[in-house]
């Protein structure tokens, strides 16, 4: 392997999304016996989900895996109503970790529903994300994966929303809305792009590199939308090769010339740095930024109500107010070393 330069792009990694689900996740396992039960992947990165799997955390796909009384955690991608009905009714505590963007088109698919529209849901059949989306008014939604989709589609009567998954590529977004304007011209769309940020600005970091790079390494679990979206971006935009990776193990031995590196918006910054470190360019790294950001999402409400309720238990057992738990300080890639040395320990 004989790289000359690397090319970092800035932003990548970790969203705010992710960091609170992650640190939510993270507290549950400090406060409470395992095991832990979450339903759904956390966050989709196998190497976050491993690491939560060493430290006590049960995955399920059905809350009926959940023996009652056990705390449940509710994943980042957003759950059908009737799961978190089932969890309540099952779990003495449960805590949902859904990023507030799903839960915006969450509340726009119920809205419009009820307003008499037929909803065009643009999204990855069998995706937990769409899964969820989809059966806030299943009786209303066409989801679709493609223009020929679209295409294929019976015509509809009345009126027409178009909504989307948060973490989709791009082009597919505008592919489908162009063709669903042509065809529906009276067509309802949000007024801010379902497309999360975290997915147009890590596809637009990559956009700026494409021309500098003979080869993309993308990092990223092969069950994260929005890392398989990096991917498609570099191929569209002619990258001779482009590659998607857990971790720095998986690099292959012949890359040369000059690597554009990114990274999902659930892989950690550590990896990264690995696969930087084990790729050893020639003449360095070099970052480069498109835009900076700076989202945070608080932790779920739920969480929140623990938090001031142990807050108030310690200010009655020592005589003192200890303070809200530093949730915002303490960072994703902080829960994930505190969980390496309790797997360890």
């Amino acid at each position: 392997m004989e790289v000359t330069k690397v090319y970092l792009a800035a932003p990548r990694g970790f969203c705010a999304g992710v960091v609170k689900a992650i640190n939510a996740l993270t507290w549950m396992v400090r406060v409470f016996p395992p095991p832990i039960y979450c339903y759904h992947e956390i966050v989709h990165n196998r190497l976050v989900v491993e690491a939560f799997e060493g430290a006590g955390v049960v995955f399920v796909d059905s809350v009926e895996e959940v023996p009652s009384g056990a705390p449940i955690m509710l994943s980042a991608h957003g759950s059908a109503p009737d799961v978190i009905e089932a969890a309540r009714s099952r779990g003495a505590i449960v805590i949902d970790a859904v990023c507030p963007l799903v839960t915006k088109v969450h509340h726009e698919i119920k809205t419009r529903a009820q307003r008499g529209y037929t909803i065009v849901y643009i999204g990855h059949r069998g995706h937990e994300e769409a899964i969820g989306a989809t059966a806030e008014a299943p009786q209303a939604i066409r989801l679709v994966e493609t223009v020929d989709e679209f295409d294929e589609l019976n015509p509809i009567e009345g009126p027409v929303a178009l909504l989307t998954q948060t973490t989709l590529a791009i082009s597919d977004w505008e592919q489908i809305a162009g063709r669903a304007e042509r065809v529906y011209p009276s067509l309802w769309k949000p007024g801010r792009l379902d497309l999360c940020y975290a997915t147009t600005n890590r596809q637009g970091a990559v956009k700026k590199l494409a021309e500098r790079a003979d080869a993309l390494v993308v990092i990223g679990s092969a069950n994260s939308s929005n890392t398989r979206a990096l991917e498609r971006v570099g191929r569209e935009l002619g990258i001779r090769r482009v590659l998607r990776i857990n971790s720095a193990s998986e690099l292959p031995d012949d890359l040369d010339g000059v690597i554009a590196v990114t990274a999902g918006a659930s892989a950690p910054e550590s990896v990264v740095a690995d696969v930087v470190a084990a790729l050893h360019p020639r003449d360095g790294v070099e970052e480069v930024a498109t835009v900076e950001e700076d989202e945070y999402f608080p932790p779920p409400p739920e969480l929140r109500e623990l938090m001031s309720g142990l807050n108030a238990a310690a200010s009655l057992l020592f005589g003192a107010q200890t303070g809200p738990v530093a949730f915002r300080e303490e960072s994703a890639a902080a829960s994930l070393a505190w969980l390496a040395v309790r797997s360890a320990g």
